[in-house]
């Protein structure tokens, strides 16, 4: 699987890019039709100290892309928490491919 990251407002982090790639690729081995994973980090100057950290992941995979969003203090717990969407949005459009 293809993986790209996209920092915005956030200096590039290879430890944070190593722990995506590793979240996702157990994705992959789950999901073998997944294609490619766009992944964009960005920091929001927001008044709350819990939010603030983003993570988008768009995964191109058949049919319609997947898409999550999450807002959260640090940006593992804003990747695992997009992961955790991304897994259960997969999860549904199997079922739909497998009752096709």
């Amino acid at each position: 699987m293809d993986i790209n990251f996209n920092y915005v407002h956030v200096s590039a982090s290879e430890r944070l890019e190593e722990f995506t790639s590793k979240r996702l690729n157990k994705l992959k081995d789950r999901y073998s039709w997944i294609v490619r994973a766009e992944v964009y980090l960005k920091k929001e100057n927001t008044s709350s100290p819990e939010t603030g950290m983003i993570c988008e992941i768009e995964i191109s995979a058949p049919g319609q892309n997947i898409f999550t969003s999450s807002n959260e203090k640090n940006f593992e717990a804003a990747i695992s928490k997009s992961v955790d969407e991304l897994k259960r949005q997969l999860q549904k459009k199997k079922e739909k491919m497998t009752t096709h």
